[in-house]
């Protein structure tokens, strides 16, 4: 069933994010620019009709990509890191294989894309769950294939989102030429890794199209009575309340990501989701971005969190090993996730995006700065199936 033309030109799900996507909307259907899908048909074609068989190559091509999707040509800086890494830190073997075959693969997909986010908004009929730009304060959901996580990836590698508006919006970049960019005379061979990481996951799904879906929720603890659940508690309602802390469980040793439980497992996060994961940064946040990169995605259309929100994220797949942190850090194989699916056919991996203050000095031990971090962590913990038991909570009435 296809959507129609009408239907999709008045969805405001897809009028939100369309700004910041390369496909145009024409005649109520999506579509590459011809130009674009020239260039991205050639692509296809491999390195015997694109010429694209070394990083140089491949960042002209890029930058003629932008030129016709009006954007501005590749920094110098980012074509460098793009030709720094294909050409001389991937192993010969490894860099004949991507442009033979990764790339070729990659632009079939992104030929796809329109397909399959006319695909997107055809099954998330009461746009509930459609793919639109989630603001500071509107909570609600997006639920994505893998397959569209993986076109909307590509866009962020190939650098072909466009970046007018993004910053007004309270959104975070996610084009990847701050990634290569930041590749060009940096001693630190973490951020060599990093590309390593996101390298092998484009790999992976390109030789085997993944299946399942990933939610991305904004998750907002409202600060005025609305239409139901809990609202912003303030410090005396903390202070009255006598209901003990739920069971839990300490793990004194281990990672964060290789529980095999099925738990809520912490991004310790900027309030700008992925932080430093597509520029220079390369800790908690960071490293889990680069082993499990859907979550990427989020960036997109994710704007910024306040002190009253939380963003949680179910089914990203993980797809490397890795060691150290920081400086340290090293891609070290291929990893096979084998986390169970839920009914919505994501993976039982449920990772929520918690910022805490940042640079507090003595604010962490006053009253105000306590309750900002106690009600972030309240609102990344709620789920919304137990509203009833967080109201009995405060002892509020349902609204």
């Amino acid at each position: 069933m296809e959507p129609s033309a009408s239907g999709l030109a008045a969805r405001g799900d897809l009028r939100s994010v369309l700004p910041f996507l390369p496909v145009v909307l024409h005649g109520g259907a999506l579509f590459w620019p011809p130009a674009a899908q020239e260039s991205l048909r050639a692509l296809a074609l491999g390195p015997d009709v694109s010429r694209v068989a070394t990083g140089d190559v491949l960042a002209d091509a890029l930058t003629d990509l932008r030129l016709v999707l009006a954007l501005p040509a590749l920094s110098p800086r980012a074509a460098d890191g793009l030709a720094l890494f294909f050409d001389d830190l991937l192993s010969r073997v490894q860099a004949r294989g991507w442009f033979a075959e990764v790339v070729p693969n990659l632009a079939r997909l992104l030929l796809r894309l329109p397909a399959l986010l006319e695909d997107h908004y055809d099954k998330a009929t009461d746009a509930a769950s459609g793919l639109r730009i989630l603001a500071s304060q509107d909570a609600g959901i997006v639920h994505l294939s893998q397959e569209l996580v993986a076109a909307l990836l590509t866009c962020a590698l190939f650098c072909l989102f466009p970046t007018d508006g993004r910053a007004e919006a309270s959104l975070p970049n996610i084009n990847f030429d701050c990634l290569f960019a930041a590749l060009v005379h940096n001693a630190r061979q973490s951020q060599e890794q990093k590309v390593r990481c996101l390298v092998h996951y484009f790999e992976r799904v390109t030789d085997s199209t993944p299946t399942g879906f990933v939610s991305f929720e904004r998750k907002v603890l409202p600060r005025r009575a609305g239409l139901g659940g809990v609202t912003y508690p303030d410090v005396d309602a903390w202070m009255k309340s006598s209901s003990p802390l739920c069971q839990f469980r300490v793990f004194s040793s281990g990672f964060i990501e290789d529980e095999e439980q099925e738990a809520l497992e912490v991004d310790f996060a900027n309030r700008y989701l992925g932080g430093g994961a597509l520029s220079r940064g390369c800790v908690q946040e960071e490293i889990r971005f680069m082993i499990n990169p859907e979550l990427i995605v989020g960036m997109l259309f994710m704007a910024s969190m306040d002190d009253n929100e939380a963003i949680e994220i179910v089914g990203a797949e993980r797809f490397s090993q890795y060691m150290g942190y920081g400086s340290s850090f090293r891609f070290v194989g291929d990893y096979i996730d084998s986390k169970p699916i839920d009914s919505m056919g994501r993976r039982r991996t449920r990772i929520v995006a918690i910022d805490a203050l940042d640079c507090p000095t003595r604010l962490h031990y006053e009253s105000s700065g306590l309750l900002r971090e106690v009600n972030k962590a309240f609102c990344g913990f709620s789920y919304q199936s137990k509203l009833q038991l967080y109201t009995k909570l405060f002892e509020l009435p349902m609204i």
